[in-house]
């Protein structure tokens, strides 16, 4: 639940329809966590970030508003001209606040981000330039990796990679582990990597912004059970299922389930998927880290950290790698 890049609308149709059967007919039983947002999720998700128990949003908002000129400052210590890609950049709500400053400093750069959702990076290529007239932007639409190739194609200027939000806490460990590697395999020496990672802390504090007294990460997780009666012909009866939330300190992984509260079945097109009493269904993990388990991810898949900004209670931390 920490990423913008899964807050996009993703398409719907039989992939939809064969990742839902997938997950429910596996043991444990899985629902993907990029299907939570259609528009009723990414209005109980806006509902979310405004929580009080939520901080994640507002501690890199935080480091965004505040330390961008000193980040534009480490960017352009090389000197030459490059690309800046976000993956995932939504609405560029707080990387904006970078390119504003790189433009103060009059670096020169170009922004491709990358997005899944096409209406997405149209808006980004109408809006941005509005608020921002010196800015060079050439949106790309598509799978980050593929989108990553074509920027390569684009220019041979130096890239600097923003994946902020804490975009890798959506991944277990050995996942993040991959995904680091497999974005090293795509940059090239000196080439530069922001990344953002939701820091270790008291428990009961990373719990509360998962498992909130109102219920609101509750009605989040149980939408995608209403999501699938109405888009794939489902049957759920969404008040025989509830939400449970964990966190263990120790591997630093938080996890969402929904439980099954008793025996029953439920129908999902021409497919019967019987639940036992108590079973539960994997929703997601937002991977917290601490800043040894992040230097050492750097160091696994081929970067060498540089720098770090916290937000002033150091809550988060986005990190810049160098690639070796």
């Amino acid at each position: 639940m920490d990423t913008m890049i899964t807050k996009r609308m993703v398409p719907v149709g039989s992939q939809f329809l064969n990742d839902v059967l997938a997950g429910l007919q596996a043991e444990p039983k899985f629902l993907s966590s990029k299907y939570f947002y259609d528009e009723k999720g990414d209005q109980i998700f806006q509902q979310i970030m405004e929580m009080k128990e939520y901080y994640l949003t507002d501690s890199e908002m935080e480091i965004l508003q505040e330390q961008s000129a000193k980040l534009a400052t480490l960017i352009s210590l090389d000197g030459d001209a490059f690309d800046l890609i976000e993956l995932g950049a939504g609405d560029a709500t707080k990387s904006i606040h970078l390119l504003k400053a790189l433009l103060q400093a009059q670096l020169n750069f170009t922004y491709l981000p990358i997005d899944i959702s096409a209406h997405v990076i149209a808006d980004l290529e109408e809006n941005l330039p509005k608020k921002l007239p010196d800015l060079q932007i050439e949106g790309l639409n598509g799978d980050y990796f593929k989108m990553l190739e074509k920027a390569k194609a684009i220019s041979n200027r130096r890239k600097v990679v923003l994946f902020m939000g804490a975009n890798i806490g959506n991944m277990d460990l050995a996942e993040a582990e991959n995904f680091c590697r497999d974005l090293r395999e795509e940059l090239s020496p000196n080439d530069l990597l922001i990344i953002g990672f939701d820091l270790k802390k008291n428990p009961q504090q990373i719990l509360a912004a998962y498992n909130d007294p109102t219920g609101i990460t509750r009605s989040f997780n149980l939408n995608l059970l209403n999501r699938i009666n109405r888009e794939l012909d489902g049957d759920f009866n969404i008040s025989n299922f509830d939400h449970y939330a964990s966190y263990d300190p120790e591997t630093g992984a938080c996890k969402s389930y929904l439980i099954s509260l008793n025996d029953q079945r439920v129908n999902i097109g021409d497919e019967t998927i019987h639940f036992n009493k108590n079973e539960h269904i994997y929703m997601e993990i937002s991977q917290k880290y601490s800043l040894e388990d992040i230097d050492a991810l750097a160091s696994k898949t081929g970067f060498t950290p540089m720098h770090r900004f916290f937000d002033r209670q150091e809550y988060f931390v986005d990190a810049v790698w160098k690639v070796d």
